[in-house]
């Protein structure tokens, strides 16, 4: 920011932040003597002033689409924000007027390094959308397929790191100057805003995301992902099938067209938790202008810049916390947080299961079709923050996605019962991965390892005891040189069982189940237990 035009934007975004809001929080410190006198002189401040949650959108909208998309992301943010600016922010629209089609055909043409003519027979210049980052445009394939290309701004990167200068520079001043920004953790929200910007410039990222998806719902009667042509796709520009349905937000032509909206509601949310609990890979921005209605009521999602995935603890987490919460155990929920280390040490546990309740207790007065599950989780990063529990950025950005899901499913159908809706895919899930399946899943899952180290264990037993004989000079081992005689019995009863499933599998027999186990699997499972039974005397 030591160049002049760096010091002219920062003056700029200074003053119409300061008209925001930001001159209170400025002339307002402690340290600044004399400050909160000289507020009511301020031009802006004459007369009634809108909300500051309408003046800070308003500011953002103004400093160009950089900070339309920060305050986007922000908005996503409501363990941190207070309610009232995070509704505000939520109003933003990524409405950028596009840039002239002449620069989309040169960017295109040095991406592919040949002119547009020879890779598209046709090209329209009118462009389909323009946002902060790229725009899109339609097209041919000399071999007749429609496709659309989408396009990375130009010049865009310089703009954004000097933005996300800027941005980190406000973020430091506040952290250090503002006793409630400090909770905000400006810094933090900035470097996730970075981050999600970054990945969004880089098409070959966003290539593979679709990618991905499409497999995952290969075949599937539910949801279609357009197909991406990796041979026309670049860090700044990619190429995908263009595909045609009804927006999901044109709500009366769905009806002319005949669509259960009922079951398109249901769907949706379907979608969404086997996104999450099945595939663990799921669309992050699935507001209503990414998503489209085609034929036999199948979804179609576009722009897949953004997407999430959880951990097996995150999952764990989130499904035992919706079924407590909806089962209204609170002490489940806390334990739950205990499990998953965000709790701190010092932090009595009741005290956190009693917040719980009296934040939770008053909206399972309404039906359950009434209930919102983004709601519950808002409430849950509310009780988080009160807590000082910092709530991780991957469960944010769930949060949000479900907030879509479940906006767009009310939308569609008001009396849309999401809890009946997602009940089967939570308890399935939970039951996949405690007690006698999540054993037979996890056995199924190390038998390639035991099938590969199994069958050396006589070997590896005969080098370890040739070893101890070399290092007793060819004497009798010691006791305390001998193996434990339980280890040798479950050693070479292992190698025994491994031995006999190779054989089984060489000789093409399927193994017999018992109680959902492969029988070969039991005696391991004996040797085990042999050699953790506690012995006598």
């Amino acid at each position: 920011m030591t160049s002049l035009p760096g010091l002219v934007r920062l003056w700029w975004v200074l003053f119409v932040l300061a008209r925001a809001g930001g001159d209170e929080m400025i002339l307002g410190h402690p340290r600044v003597f004399g400050g909160r006198l000289l507020l009511p002189l301020l031009p802006w401040r004459w007369g009634r002033r809108k909300p500051r949650g309408v003046r800070l959108r308003l500011a953002l909208e103004s400093l160009g689409p950089i900070f339309v998309k920060f305050g986007q992301i922000l908005s996503t943010r409501r363990d941190l924000l207070p309610p009232d600016i995070a509704d505000e922010l939520v109003r933003l629209q990524d409405q950028v007027p596009p840039f002239p089609a002449a620069q989309a055909r040169r960017l295109i043409e040095a991406a592919y390094g040949q002119p547009i003519d020879l890779v598209l027979s046709r090209f329209d210049d009118t462009p389909l959308a323009s946002a902060s980052i790229a725009q899109v445009h339609a097209g041919r394939l000399p071999d007749g397929r429609e496709v659309i290309i989408k396009v990375v701004r130009p010049d865009i990167a310089p703009r954004i790191r000097r933005d996300i200068r800027l941005l980190y520079l406000l973020a430091r001043f506040a952290q250090r100057m503002v006793r409630e920004a400090r909770r905000l953790r400006p810094v933090e929200v900035v470097r996730e805003f970075e981050l999600t910007l970054l990945d969004e410039l880089d098409l070959m990222r966003e290539a593979g995301n679709a990618s991905q998806l499409r497999r995952n719902f290969e075949n599937s009667a539910d949801l279609y992902i357009p197909e991406v042509y990796w041979d026309y796709v670049r860090q700044n520009v990619m190429m995908m099938e263009r595909i045609h349905g009804i927006g999901i937000d044109n709500i009366d032509a769905m009806r002319m067209a005949g669509v259960d909206l009922k079951r398109l509601a249901e769907r949706g949310v379907e979608i969404f938790f086997r996104q999450v609990f099945e595939h663990n890979f799921f669309h992050a921005d699935m507001h209503p202008g990414n998503i489209f209605v085609g034929p036999d009521e199948k979804y179609i999602a576009v722009d897949f810049g953004i997407v999430g995935s959880l951990s097996a603890q995150d999952q764990g987490y989130l499904a035992e916390n919706f079924v407590a919460f909806f089962n209204r155990d609170y002490a489940r929920v806390a334990k739950a947080h205990l499990r998953a280390g965000w709790v701190p040490a010092d932090m009595r546990v009741d005290q956190f299961e009693g917040a719980i309740r009296a934040v939770c207790e008053p909206i399972f007065d309404k039906p359950l079709k009434d209930i919102s599950f983004g709601l519950l989780l808002l409430r849950l990063f509310q009780v988080a923050r009160r807590f000082d529990i910092q709530v991780q950025p991957q469960l944010v950005l769930l949060q949000k996605t479900l907030f879509n899901i479940e906006g767009l499913g009310r939308r569609l159908y008001p009396d849309l019962d999401l809890w009946r809706t997602a009940k089967p895919f939570l308890e399935h899930w939970m039951q996949e991965r405690m007690g006698w399946r999540a054993l037979r899943r996890t056995l199924a899952e190390e038998a390639p390892l035991w099938a590969d180290t199994l069958p050396r264990l006589p070997n590896l037993l005969h080098g370890a005891l040739t070893a101890t004989q070399r290092r007793s000079g060819g004497r009798a081992p010691t006791p305390s040189q001998r193996l434990p005689r339980r280890l040798e019995l479950v050693i070479g009863g292992a190698g025994l069982v491994a031995a006999t499933a190779w054989l089984w599998h060489l000789a093409g027999l399927a193994q017999p189940i018992w109680l959902g186990v492969p029988a070969l699997i039991w005696p391991l499972l004996g040797l085990a237990l042999v050699l953790v039974w506690p012995r006598r005397g």
